[in-house]
């Protein structure tokens, strides 16, 4: 009894094994799924980028010609003023005293004068019917270039006390912006004191500086022969870029950093431009005409250097090796290795190798065009 059990399931076993069929080889792999895109070929303007700060055209620091009470303040702290608009007024009774005491003094010379030339033609008249002497005829000469010189003197402290009357309206030399008062009004002011009563700043126009390696001097030197270089500097803040143009390089290198400063203008009519602002600058040198772009991500880097997978006709992957002049915002130029239409993948490169088939699916928004690219900046030229 035990052995016919012990067969039946020995049996058993025998008729499982005979149901069981292991393969003989191994099934074809199925097509790997990717996301590709159209290499575009266009023409790309070329870019720096660095960091710039916002700088002051020009900048006043005004201060008293005269001594005294500061009587009037016409504007309040931050007001944007106007060339020839009045800031401050300084007591001008001392000063229109002085004037009125000058042309008093001029008066007085004036009448002497009249009386020295009076007696001069008199000196005259008698020396010539020969009863007044030639001393009597010097002395009234003398006398009356003395009176003459006194009047002209008299006259040029006149000027010089208006011009110092003058002086106690004190007015920009400048459209600009006022900053912080520094000397309330009712405080005695000294002239041409250490301390200014206030500061302006230009801010329209206003200058971005930058700063950009020595090797990069001859490519912008160059570009600038062929005309302006536009610059555009972004606050970080969103909105519309200002855009300039490139007015200033240094005649010289910082040995210690081995950069040059440039300088571009800016009309910064909306004030956006802020005296001391950090911003994005991007100088742009030119134009790159017929150049092959592609979505960064479709760049690998291998033993060799970086390489694309194409996507040839009969849906296998191909690998190219490329080589990359610049790349920026996701976009990257291919300098060479692609002439542009080919079909790149930018996703699933992990599944592929050489010859390997693949189900290729355009990456959304493209529809297997060619990319609507921006435009790009560089962190240099090359």
């Amino acid at each position: 009894m035990r052995d016919a059990f012990r067969s039946a399931i020995l049996l058993g076993f025998a008729a499982l094994s005979g149901c069981a069929k292991l393969p003989h080889g191994k099934g074809e792999q199925p097509p790997a799924p990717v996301t590709v895109a159209t290499a575009g070929k266009k023409t790309v303007p070329i870019r720096v980028r660095t960091i710039g700060t916002v700088k002051v055209v020009s900048t006043v620091a005004i201060r008293a010609r005269v001594g005294g009470p500061l009587t009037g303040v016409f504007f309040k702290e931050g007001d944007s003023v106007k060339e020839n608009q009045k800031l401050f007024t300084i007591d001008p009774a001392p000063y229109e005293a002085a004037v009125r005491q000058a042309e008093t003094n001029m008066a007085k010379s004036t009448a002497l004068l009249n009386g020295a030339e009076l007696d001069l033609a008199r000196a005259e008249k008698s020396r010539k019917s020969g009863v007044g002497s030639d001393v009597d005829y010097d002395s009234a000469l003398t006398a009356a270039s003395s009176a003459r010189a006194a009047v002209e003197a008299d006259r040029a402290a006149i000027n010089t006390a208006k011009l110092q009357a003058s002086f106690t309206t004190i007015t920009s030399p400048l459209d600009g912006r006022v900053g912080e008062l520094l000397v309330n009004r009712g405080n005695l002011v000294d002239a041409n004191g250490v301390s200014p009563l206030v500061v302006i700043n230009q801010i329209s126009p206003i200058y971005v500086a930058f700063t950009l390696p020595e090797q990069q001097l001859p490519v912008v030197t160059e570009a600038r022969k062929k005309g302006p270089l536009r610059v555009e500097a972004d606050l970080r803040s969103g909105g519309a870029l200002a855009v300039g143009e490139l007015a200033f390089i240094d005649n010289t290198t910082d040995p210690l950093t081995g950069t040059i400063q440039f300088k571009a203008a800016f009309e910064n009519a909306d004030q956006k431009l802020w005296p001391g602002l950090f911003v994005d600058v991007v100088l742009t040198l030119g134009d790159r005409a017929d150049s092959v772009v592609v979505p960064s991500a479709a760049l690998q880097s291998g033993q060799k250097g970086l390489y694309v997978y194409v996507v040839t006709p009969d849906n296998k992957a191909e690998m190219k090796p490329v080589v990359v002049a610049f790349e920026v915002g996701g976009e990257a130029v291919i300098a060479s290795g692609l002439s542009g239409g080919e079909a790149v993948v930018v996703e699933g490169q992990l599944r592929l190798a050489p010859g390997a088939r693949v189900d290729p699916k355009p990456a959304p928004g493209l529809a297997g065009a060619a990319p609507a690219v921006p435009a790009l900046v560089i962190e240099g030229a090359k």
